[in-house]
């Protein structure tokens, strides 16, 4: 029997009635969300890929009693019921994000504190200010690559490399980073018969690195990883690795291109930035409401019968953290266009034990990366009507496409040079107050009695030597 036509009610419905979060049905997933809570409520039933049933927390207070509550939800894919009874089948598009491996988002009780323990501990070592300094000469050398021709692709050319460029920087591979393990990144996530290929050569660069940095440990955050107390094993460093890696990198993606977007598309949050009553961190944290990177996270599990935002939730049962939905919860969010400024109780970083511990480098990357491009491009315009931006929908995140900009060809800046070498004008030693320092004047024959007066000559006002606080921001900002 034929399928319902397109705009009938059952479109887009599964068995039971239930509505898809997958495939040309779901194209507008945050519209599928309100249509969810307009039926079921804070917490509502629906279908994963090849229809597997899961619970979309919709509610703001939903989610953060589950994400906060490890007596009742757990991350433990071991656990859910859809796994154990073959519901979810090996070759399913989804299967490296929910298969269970062995690392601290799957983990619970010591475990999880041992294997959190050395996440965070290696975290604890990595230089941020140093890592800055790198996100800016990263963003030097991409916007090198495209600065004169006048005209841009910022998610291919600039959201999509910058945190890969910083992360494999951060755990010790910048000879890895190349448009290949951009691509795989990329693919892995999409949820595609190609997910699983993208998702064996990323772990066979991290298992060659864990390899190396176990026999000849350096200053990165694999030898901390690996040298830590808790003594991990090299499979649950390299299944770390991945974890970092892809959470950091997609997240930081998306961010960059968020942040961008509303800078181009917004006028008035333009104009905030550049009269200064906005920062850029302020701005992120902005996006970070509007369009978190990850709109879900998947699974938890219930570990028993409970009951939450009114449904009643079986033992084994998977549940969706709704970082999307969660943000534009009309019970703390009745005015959507109000300026969340400084509020950081959004979603888009989760919360309770597993809450990102790579939260900080994100927020860097957006932070430094974003205002370095508009300083280094303060002419930028979009290059399209903003109704032509195109996004990527999965049931991960909502990834755009392109945005596409011109602005004046400017020539590429040096960024080789490393911060602390610059040339610094000598030191002088006769300042005087109020005055510019006189040239050493010629010799002037004594005038002839019947000649009139002549004015001194002015002195020229030397060139301003660069001051403290502007060899400081060069400085910093790694020039």
């Amino acid at each position: 029997m034929a399928g319902p036509p397109p705009g009938c009610p059952a479109h887009g419905l599964g068995p039971g009635g239930l509505r898809r979060l997958y495939g040309p049905e779901a194209e507008n997933l945050s519209a599928v969300y309100e249509e969810l809570r307009d039926e079921h409520g804070p917490v509502a039933p629906a279908l994963l890929h090849e229809d597997v049933p899961i619970w979309v927390v919709l509610g703001h207070s939903e989610n953060l009693h589950m994400v906060s509550t490890p007596t009742q939800y757990c991350r433990d894919t071991r656990q859910w019921t859809a796994l154990q009874d073959g519901t979810i089948k090996p070759d399913h598009p989804l299967m490296p994000l929910v298969a269970w491996q062995p690392i601290c988002c799957h983990a619970e009780g010591d475990e999880h504190l041992r294997l959190r323990g050395a996440v965070t501990g290696a975290m604890s070592t990595i230089n941020h200010r140093g890592i800055r300094r790198h996100i800016n000469r990263s963003t030097q050398h991409l916007v090198n690559k495209f600065c004169e021709e006048g005209r841009a692709d910022l998610v291919a050319q600039f959201a999509e490399h910058l945190p890969m460029a910083v992360m494999c920087q951060i755990l010790g591979m910048p000879d890895e980073y190349n448009d290949r393990i951009v691509h795989a990144a990329r693919d892995m996530l999409k949820g595609t018969e190609t997910s699983i290929a993208s998702n064996a050569y990323i772990m066979d660069v991290l298992m060659r690195l864990t390899a190396r940095r176990r026999a000849e440990p350096e200053d990165d955050f694999t030898s901390h990883l690996i040298n830590h107390s808790a003594r991990l094993n090299d499979e649950e460093v390299g299944q770390h690795l991945r974890v970092i890696l892809m959470a950091a990198y997609e997240a930081t993606a998306n961010l960059l291109a968020n942040v961008l977007r509303l800078v181009l598309t917004d006028p008035g949050f333009r104009a905030q930035l550049n009269g200064g009553q906005m920062t850029v961190p302020q701005a992120v944290e902005q996006s970070l409401w509007d369009e978190p990177p990850f709109s879900t996270q998947l699974p938890y599990v219930a570990k028993q019968d409970t009951e939450l935002g009114g449904q009643r939730v079986r033992k084994g049962d998977g549940l969706l953290l709704g970082i999307a939905p969660g943000n534009v919860d009309p019970r703390v969010r009745p005015d959507l266009s109000a300026n969340m400024m400084g509020n950081r109780s959004h979603l888009a970083f989760s919360g309770g034990p597993h809450e990102c511990p790579g939260q900080d480098i994100g927020r860097a990357i957006a932070d430094v990366g974003v205002d370095a491009l508009l300083n280094r491009l303060p002419d930028i315009q979009l290059d399209c009507d903003e109704a032509e931006l195109r996004w990527r929908t999965s049931i991960l995140n909502r990834h755009l496409v392109e945005l596409p900009v011109r602005f004046e060809p400017r020539p590429k800046q040096d960024v080789t040079a490393k911060p602390g070498h610059l040339s610094v004008p000598a030191q002088r030693t006769d300042w005087q107050v109020g005055i510019g320092q006189p040239e050493p004047a010629a010799p002037v024959p004594s005038p002839q009695p019947s000649a009139p007066p002549q004015a001194a000559p002015v002195p020229a006002e030397p060139a301003r030597p660069m001051g403290a606080w502007r060899r400081f921001l060069r400085w910093w900002r790694g020039y």
